[in-house]
């Protein structure tokens, strides 16, 4: 599985918005400079997910973006998904779509075991556990592996 840059961003971005005790709203300036994110990269990101209703944008003078939904109840498969679209995709399709010839039928079932397994991390991890740095215990359970960490 390949992590896009626009998800990685957006991720990052949402961190700094759930982490604000204030709740107030934070400019896309600001954002990117605390997180190193090149600014029109950024407010494609942040269009993305207003799109998606994870943020919304406030005019003004203490303008700028916000949650748009409580940070505990966006994943961060919502927000792969309202970034990148789907989690899985084979050649531009939804897995279920794809169809092989009777010898490389087996393949779309790999596909879609792939999918089942992101959806177990993805789907469990909200924003607001991510900005408290308070993981579910099945997710870190899986970092705890030292196989985990290895590159195959």
């Amino acid at each position: 599985m390949r992590v896009s840059a626009k998800s990685d961003y957006a991720l990052r971005a949402l961190i700094e918005m759930a982490g604000r005790e204030d709740g107030r709203a934070v400019s896309a300036e600001e954002l990117g400079r605390l997180q190193d994110i090149p600014h029109g990269f950024l407010q494609a990101i942040l269009a993305d997910l207003r799109r998606a209703g994870v943020v919304m944008s406030q005019r003004g003078q203490s303008g700028g973006w916000r949650m748009g939904r409580a940070a505990a109840e966006v994943s961060v498969a919502d927000v792969i998904r309202a970034v990148d679209g789907p989690l899985v995709s084979v050649y531009g399709l939804r897995p279920e779509a794809v169809s092989y010839n009777d010898s490389a039928e087996v393949l779309q079932h790999v596909w879609i075991a792939a999918r089942s397994s992101l959806r177990e991390v993805f789907e469990e991890v909200s924003i607001q556990q991510l900005a408290d740095a308070d993981l579910p215990a099945a997710v870190t359970k899986r970092t705890a592996d030292e196989d985990a960490w290895k590159a195959h």
